[in-house]
């Protein structure tokens, strides 16, 4: 792990009361995309207030025993170098089949023209192709994890 994500965290806890740190001294660490440039533009989107939510495929974390995301989880979100960018906080997670996430939801993720028709189009090629790889189909009632999140740390990192 990179230094910069245990700073980040420190820092963090430096700027809240001690009744308000996490019960638990967990948190996740990643990045979006397996793309570097992609990568590195969702957490800028993160920063600027642009992107407060993400989705991943149900199938893909069962198969490989990873766990559902669950609201109140921290994560730190890393550029695809692994860099600290953000602290976030999960504040609500829904499963839906794919073809029934709504508009509302795609606005929410912030990428694009933040309309569902890019969202369905951009998520329908990403969920293919990491289903495929693992020997899983892909359907429009497959299920996905929508997101959303705050970012808690660093305040005001909205350019």
């Amino acid at each position: 792990m990179d230094p910069s994500v245990s700073k980040m965290w420190d820092k963090y806890l430096s700027t809240i009361k001690d009744t308000e740190k996490p019960r638990a001294n967990r948190f996740s660490v990643w990045h979006f995309s397996d793309k570097k440039e992609l990568a590195n533009e969702l957490a800028k989107l993160v920063l600027k207030g642009i992107k407060r939510g993400t989705t991943s495929s149900l199938l893909a974390l069962q198969h490989e025993n990873e766990p559902i995301p669950e609201a109140g989880a921290y994560s730190i979100i890393t550029d695809y170098d692994g860099n600290a960018q953000c602290v976030i906080r999960t504040t609500e997670i829904t499963i839906t089949p794919f073809n029934m996430v709504t508009a509302d939801f795609a606005s929410i993720e912030g990428e694009g023209d933040k309309s569902l028709e890019y969202w369905q189009k951009v998520h329908r090629r990403c969920l293919t192709e990491e289903l495929e790889s693992l020997g899983i189909g892909f359907s429009e009632d497959t299920p996905v994890i929508c997101e959303t999140f705050e970012v808690v740390f660093p305040e005001n990192s909205v350019d």
